[in-house]
C-alpha cells in the first residue's frame, strides 16, 4: 500500500486554479495517495483527485465556518502551519494544523487535517473556533467540506448515496440531476423516521467525493444536497445546527465533531468499506458473525395477525420440505405493545401454550425466531398505565407518539425502560425457548429529543445520542442467555442507523419495496460491516413476489412468508406456495444451500451500481467467482472482471443448469442474452 503522503509546495494551475498568484503561491497541499487537499492563504480549502478527468471543483472556497446570530465567520487568513508526523489508533500518518484569524470579528480558527497510510485516499478533520473578542458570541450553526461539484457531460450528472431515512421509504442510491435538494437530516423526519449513516458520496462515471462524520456516538447533524437548475453542479456540506443557540464566551473554544473527506473511483462501495474500517478504531464494530444466522427463513407474517397456531404448524412440513431452518412468528402474539405475554385469542393457554408451540418447531428440526417492537407501548397497555413516565417527553410536555404503532416512544435511557427491555429478552429466548429476535419497526431506528426530567440524561439530544446503548443491552442479554442467539434489526424502510450495527448480527433489507431496493441495501451493509448476514426479508417484497436472485445474486439469506394449504381468505392466499411456486422455490433454496454466498467475499470494487451496464454484482469464495446480472432484457457480452489475468475458467449458468464456454482472465467477456437476471459460476481451470 502506497503511504500517505503530506507536501508542503506551489500548487500547479491543474490543482489549484486560485484567485490570486498570491494565493496559488501560499497554498498548502495534503495528499493521501488519489486526494490532494489544498489549503490557500485565505484558509479556503480544495479537493482533488489524479482519478478524474475533469477537475470535481473549480475553486478555492470558504468550506469550513461559524454562523452566529448576527453574522457568519467566514473570511480568515491563513498565520501558522505546523506539521507532525502521527501514531495513534488509526495508524501511521501525518497531522498538519492550519491556523489563522478573521480579525474584524475576533474569531481564531484552528484547522486539524489527518492522514494514514491504513486509510488512503481519506482525510480526516477537527475544527476549534475561539472568541478572541471581549463579548460573548451567541452561535447558531457550524459547517464543514462546503463544496460545489463539477459534473461531466453525462445525462446522469451524479449517482449518490444518501444515508438518511424518510417516511416515503426512497432509495438510498439514487440519481442526482439539476433542480434536487435533500437536506440528509440525521435526526428526525418524521414522527417516526429518522436516524441513518451519517455519509454522503456523490460520483460520475470518472470519479466520486464523499463526506460524512466519524464521531464515535450518533449526533444530530445534516449532510445537505442541493443542485439549482441554474447552478454549475450540486453542493453538499456537513452542518451541525445547535439545539439551541450557544454561547461562545471571551476566551473559550467552540470544538466540532471529527468528519472525513475522501475520493474514489466507481460507486459508493469503497467510501462505506474504508469508513466502516476506520469507525471501527473509534469503538463501532461489528458483532461476531453467527453461522445460524445465515441460514434461510420461513415467517408466518403471510398469515398476518390473524393467524392460528393450527395454521402455523400445519405450514411447517412445506417449510421443512423446502430446506427453510427458522420459523418466525410475527406480530399478533402480544396482548398490546409493550405488554409482550401472549393473548387469549391466539393463545389461550397461555405462557404454557407458547412454549409447547416453540417446543413443536424445535421438535422438526428447526429453529424459532418472534418478532418484537421494542420501545414501543400502546396508550391502552397495562405499561403505560404503570409507568407512564417511562414515555419520552416531547417540548410541550406530550408524550411522543409511533404513528404507525399507534403507540408511545419508551424513552431508551430511562432505567425502568432498560430493566423491562432486558426482562423481555429473557421471556423470549429464556422462558419461552425462542431462538432469535426479529427486532421490527422504523421508530427503532432514532428517537426524538427527550424533555422527561426522569430519564438519566442531561440534555434532551442525549436521548437520541445514548439510544445504541439500549441496543447493547438488548444484544448482550440475548447472547448471554442464548450463546448463538440470532438478532435480526428490521427498521422497516429506514437507512439502518449506523450507530446501531454493533448490536445486530443480521441486517435485513427491511421491507423493500421492490428487488433494486434488496440489492442496492446489500451493497451498502456488505461495505460498512461484511460479515454480517444480510437477510433478504420475505421475497414476496420484490417485483414478481418471487425474485429470489435478487437475494442469492448478491450474497443475502433467502426469506420468505408463503401460506400453505389454500385458507379461501383472499388476502392471506395471495402468498399462497403453489405447485408451481413450490418447484420454484425448491430449486432457489437448493441453490442457495449448496452454495452458500452469503459467507462468500462481495466484491463491491469491481462494478458501479449506478454507471456500470447491466446492473452487477460478484462474489468470491472458495476461489470461484460468482456473478449476478440484472436488467429487463439483456443480448450482447457481459464483462467478467476481478479474474485472474491469463487464467483460463469455465463459465455456467448456475440457475439455468448450462455451461456457456471458457474466458480468460484479463478481458474475460462472455456472449449470451437473459431476461431479468443471469446467475454465473465462474471457475478456474
Amino acid at each position: 500500500m502506497k503511504p500517505a503522503l503530506v507536501i508542503i509546495a506551489v500548487c500547479s494551475s491543474t490543482f489549484c486554479n486560485a484567485q490570486t498568484a498570491a494565493v496559488r503561491r501560499q497554498a498548502t497541499t495534503i495528499r493521501s495517495r488519489h486526494l490532494s487537499f489544498s489549503v490557500n492563504a485565505k484558509m479556503q480549502t480544495r479537493v482533488a483527485s489524479d482519478l478524474s478527468g475533469t477537475p470535481l471543483m473549480k475553486d478555492f472556497s470558504n468550506s469550513e465556518y461559524l454562523i452566529t446570530k448576527y453574522f457568519p465567520v467566514k473570511d480568515f487568513v491563513l498565520s501558522s502551519t505546523q506539521k507532525k508526523p502521527l501514531n495513534d489508533a488509526a495508524g501511521t500518518g501525518t497531522e498538519t494544523i492550519f491556523q489563522g484569524a478573521d480579525t474584524a470579528k475576533k474569531i481564531d480558527k484552528i484547522l486539524s487535517v489527518k492522514v494514514y497510510d491504513r486509510f488512503p485516499d481519506a482525510a480526516y478533520f477537527n475544527v476549534a473556533y475561539i472568541n478572541k473578542g471581549p463579548r460573548p458570541l451567541t452561535i447558531e450553526k457550524w459547517v464543514s467540506h462546503q463544496y460545489r461539484l463539477i459534473p461531466e457531460n453525462d445525462s446522469v450528472r451524479f449517482w449518490s448515496f444518501q444515508g438518511s431515512s424518510h417516511s416515503d421509504r426512497r432509495d438510498w442510491i439514487s440519481k442526482i440531476t439539476p433542480s434536487y435538494s435533500e437536506q440528509n437530516y440525521m435526526g428526525m423526519n418524521a414522527s417516526d423516521y429518522g436516524g441513518g449513516i451519517p455519509v454522503v458520496d456523490l460520483w460520475r462515471k470518472d470519479a466520486g467525493f464523499a463526506i460524512g462524520l466519524t464521531d464515535p456516538q450518533p449526533r444530530l447533524v445534516s449532510l445537505p444536497v442541493d443542485y439549482d437548475k441554474y447552478a454549475e453542479g450540486p453542493t453538499l456540506s456537513l452542518d451541525y445546527a445547535y439545539p439551541k443557540p450557544t454561547t461562545l464566551a471571551p476566551g473559550d473554544t467552540l470544538k466540532t465533531f471529527e468528519t472525513f473527506v475522501s475520493v474514489h473511483r466507481k460507486d459508493c462501495f469503497s467510501t462505506l468499506r474504508n469508513y466502516g474500517a476506520y469507525m471501527q478504531i473509534k469503538g463501532v464494530k461489528p458483532a461476531d458473525p453467527e453461522p445460524e444466522a445465515f441460514e434461510p427463513v420461513w415467517c408466518a407474517w403471510g398469515y398476518e395477525r390473524n393467524f392460528t397456531v393450527q395454521q402455523i404448524l400445519g405450514t411447517l412440513p412445506k417449510v421443512k420440505e423446502l430446506g427453510i431452518k427458522w420459523v418466525g412468528l410475527d406480530d399478533g402474539f402480544q396482548q398490546s405493545n409493550g405488554d409482550w405475554h401472549t393473548n387469549k385469542e391466539h393463545f389461550p393457554g397461555g405462557d404454557a401454550q407458547m412454549k409447547a408451540f416453540v417446543d413443536s418447531i424445535h421438535a422438526q428440526g428447526m429453529k424459532a425466531v418472534i418478532w418484537w417492537a421494542p420501545l414501543a407501548m400502546d396508550p391502552e397497555s397495562n405499561i403505560f398505565k404503570t409507568h407512564p413516565h417511562t414515555a419520552l417527553i416531547r417540548q410541550d410536555g406530550s408524550p411522543q407518539f409511533i404513528t404507525y404503532w399507534n403507540a408511545y416512544y419508551m424513552a431508551p435511557t430511562d432505567s425502568s425502560v432498560r430493566a423491562e427491555t432486558r426482562d423481555v429478552v429473557k421471556l423470549f429466548l429464556q422462558d419461552w425457548g425462542f431462538d432469535a429476535l426479529k427486532l421490527d419497526g422504523q421508530h427503532m431506528n432514532a428517537c426524538a429529543p427527550d424533555y422527561g426530567r426522569r430519564h438519566g440524561i442531561s440534555s434532551p439530544e442525549q436521548s437520541y445520542e445514548r439510544m445504541p446503548e439500549l441496543y447493547k443491552l438488548l444484544f448482550e442479554t440475548a447472547r448471554s442467555i442464548k450463546p448463538e442467539a440470532v438478532v435480526e434489526f428490521c427498521p422497516c424502510g429506514d437507512c439502518m442507523n449506523f450507530y446501531h450495527m454493533p448490536y445486530t448480527n443480521q441486517f435485513v433489507a427491511s421491507d423493500p419495496e421492490n428487488s433494486w431496493q434488496v440489492r442496492l441495501k446489500g451493497k451498502v451493509y456488505k461495505a460498512l460491516m461484511p460479515g454480517t448476514a444480510y437477510f433478504g426479508d420475505h421475497v414476496e417484497l420484490t417485483d414478481d413476489k418471487k425474485d429470489f436472485a435478487s437475494q442469492i445474486g448478491i450474497g443475502g439469506v433467502p426469506g420468505t412468508k408463503f401460506t400453505w394449504p389454500a385458507t379461501g381468505n383472499r388476502r392471506v392466499d395471495e402468498n399462497l406456495l403453489t405447485p408451481e411456486k413450490q418447484v420454484l422455490f425448491k430449486k432457489y433454496l437448493e441453490i442457495y444451500n449448496s452454495k452458500l454466498l452469503s459467507k462468500g467475499i462481495y466484491r463491491g470494487d469491481l462494478y458501479d451500481i449506478g454507471y456500470d451496464y447491466p446492473e452487477t454484482h460478484c462474489i468470491e469464495k472458495d476461489g470461484v467467482m460468482y456473478y449476478a446480472f440484472y436488467t429487463p432484457a439483456f443480448s450482447g457480452q457481459l464483462d467478467l472482471r476481478g479474474l485472474a489475468t491469463g487464467k483460463n475458467y469455465s463459465v455456467k449458468d448456475y440457475f439455468n443448469e448450462k455451461d456457456l464456454g471458457t474466458v480468460k482472465g484479463g478481458d474475460g467477456k462472455i456472449k449470451t442474452e437473459f431476461k431479468g437476471f443471469c446467475l454465473l459460476e465462474v471457475s478456474p481451470q
